[in-house]
């Protein structure tokens, strides 16, 4: 990234890591165009793109870098990108997402506010759900939105959509290799396959504060099959335990160790949950105990009012309680094989949805799938 900021330095230029997104970049500039404040410059990164992306990006006015030798992925490609450019900030944006209008112009007067902020991250929500497997997702999404509206915490700095100050990213790129894990001058870490949650962790490491206001949404790709859904968050999950493996235990990561523990814990519970319900039908000894049929009013009262701007299908899945029951089951199995990949030091593998039809405008929490290179 240069370094040499001047008065005529832009202040958002936005990069688009793109891995054969030709169908889906003309909604995601479209989205950039009508930004409130518009960015000054569009630089879509082609990495290994076998479709018309670089076409497609320069017919619609993009700036066009294609990476040249790159193994590190979709932090790889981003790492060649910011090397070429200068930009006050830099909005990272998927390729296949469409962010709220205003999410700019929000972005950077939150940054003007707030000196000590290094990041203001999207919340992600589901696009339109077209099956029962999509809704349970777009459930799951709009109780985290829920979430970050109660606690006002960052969890993630999502790479779907966010806006990250030049400075910040300058400050990780010296800080590799010292006090922060990767190779010296890269401001992702190529070895992290989620790379969004290991800047999270860096800008954090480093002293930084993160912000994921709720009106600064961006609309998430929802996986459309079983397959789908397992592969992506076996990544996610992997990818969060691999950082926190390279960090190690420190004041910052402590608080996510404990999520990671917590998790653990919840899948034993519910798994525990479902085997003596089980057993108790069987052998006949099941009995339905009020205090317990009180607590359990109280949980499925939770789970609705959380998903209820999602619309009447949310609710109503919510309220049904066994499917979103057995959702839970599905990610926890995700959970149990990312501890496994983990512990035996295998990779996860990366997961490029590919559909019948040209996708939605839409993003997913590392979408990309950037693995090789072109020129």
């Amino acid at each position: 990234m240069s370094r040499g900021l001047g008065a005529t330095t832009p202040r958002v230029v936005a990069l688009v890591p793109a891995h054969d997104e030709a169908d889906a970049l003309p909604a995601t500039l479209a989205s950039l165009r009508a930004q409130t404040r518009p960015v000054d410059r569009i630089v879509v990164v082609s990495d290994n793109s076998t479709d018309t992306t670089v076409d497609v990006a320069r017919s619609l006015g993009a700036d066009v870098v294609c990476t040249v030798g790159n193994t590190g992925r979709k932090a790889g490609a981003l790492n060649q990108a910011l090397a070429l450019i200068e930009a006050e900030n830099v909005l990272v944006l998927d390729a296949d997402t469409s962010i709220a209008p205003t999410f700019v112009e929000e972005g950077l007067a939150l940054l003007d506010a707030r000196p000590a902020l290094g990041a203001v991250g999207g919340v992600f929500r589901g696009t339109e759900p077209t099956s029962v497997l999509e809704q349970l997702q777009h459930n799951e999404y709009e109780r985290y939105a829920v979430q970050i509206d109660v606690t006002g915490r960052t969890a993630v700095l999502t790479g779907t959509a966010a806006l990250v100050r030049t400075e910040a990213l300058t400050a990780v790129a010296r800080a590799r290799g010292v006090t922060l894990p990767g190779p010296p001058g890269a401001v992702y870490d190529p070895g992290a396959i989620t790379e969004d949650s290991e800047l999270t962790l860096a800008l954090r490491t480093l002293g930084y504060e993160l912000a994921s206001p709720l009106s600064m949404s961006c609309t998430t790709e929802l996986m459309p099959t079983p397959r789908d859904l397992h592969r992506q968050r076996v990544r996610w999950y992997k990818g969060m335990l691999d950082n926190l493996r390279a960090y190690g235990l420190t004041r910052v990561t402590a608080r996510y160790y404990g999520q990671q523990v917590m998790l653990a814990v919840s899948t034993l519970m519910l798994m525990s949950l479902v085997v003596l319900t089980a057993l108790t039908l069987v052998t006949g000894t099941f009995q339905v105990v009020p205090f317990w049929l009180g607590v359990g009013g109280v949980i499925v009262a939770e789970r609705l009012v959380t998903v209820w701007r999602g619309g009447p299908r949310g609710r109503l899945l919510a309220a049904a309680v066994l499917p979103e029951l057995s959702y839970d089951m599905f990610l926890q199995l995700a959970f149990l094989r990312a501890c496994w990949l983990t512990a035996t030091s295998r990779d996860a593998g990366w997961n490029h949805v590919h559909r019948e039809t040209p996708p939605r405008p839409a993003a997913e929490q590392a979408a990309g799938d950037l693995v090789g290179s072109t020129v």
